[in-house]
């Protein structure tokens, strides 16, 4: 069973449903005995980086995914989800967050040409470099995720596991370990992005 977790963000019922689609039992909960429980963990989150975490540390959340990840249980952040696994966001202020992967979150205007529109929004292609990793399995060089997104993962240099050029080149996702992030979203993603929830799926307790 794969546990999406519920923290009112999130774009949660089409992630169930895309789960479904490629044959997994997932349910959407909050609940630490469902979520302790579960094969693997998926983080999602829409909105900002500070409202998040504060609903994960008052729900008790963030303390037990942080358990769980020790566990060597497969977690998977996405958008704002992987956002929440790194160390510290600069999004209106000063965030803690997980500490789960090491980097920060900072905003793309400070990284991207000034005629560039904020948010990045749209399809981009993936970049892998020398090695792919587990979850892109099912994935060629060049295959296009949806993004949306004004904050980026920086000083994460040695977890990048994939990239996507939007004026510059932006971490599209990471990964330490049994924890990983996809600043897109793969259920927004078509074919492709049920292909990267397959691999997610198929993945064992590290």
């Amino acid at each position: 069973m794969i546990a999406i977790v519920d923290y009112g963000v999130g774009n949660l019922f089409s992630l169930r449903s895309s789960l479904l689609a490629v044959g997994a039992d997932a349910v959407i909960t909050a609940d630490p005995c469902v979520l302790r429980a579960a094969e693997k963990i998926i983080l999602p989150g829409v909105g900002a980086f500070g409202d998040a975490a504060e609903k994960l540390r008052e729900s008790g959340l963030d303390r037990l995914v942080k358990e769980e990840a020790a566990k060597g249980k497969p977690i998977l952040g996405i958008c704002l989800g992987m956002q929440l696994l790194l160390e510290k966001s600069y999004e209106y202020g000063e965030h803690e967050g997980l500490g789960l992967i090491p980097g920060v979150i900072r905003p793309i205007a400070d990284v991207i040409p000034a005629d560039y529109k904020i948010p990045h929004i749209g399809w981009n292609a993936l970049h892998f470099g020398a090695e792919k990793h587990p979850l892109f399995r099912y994935l060629a060089e060049g295959d296009h995720v949806y993004f949306v997104h004004s904050y980026y993962g920086a000083q994460c240099k040695e977890s990048v596991i994939a990239t996507a050029e939007y004026g510059a080149d932006l971490t599209a996702a990471v990964a330490s370990g049994n924890v990983m992030g996809c600043q897109f979203h793969p259920e927004k993603s078509g074919s492709v992005g049920l292909a990267i929830l397959r691999a997610f799926c198929e993945m064992e307790v590290a």
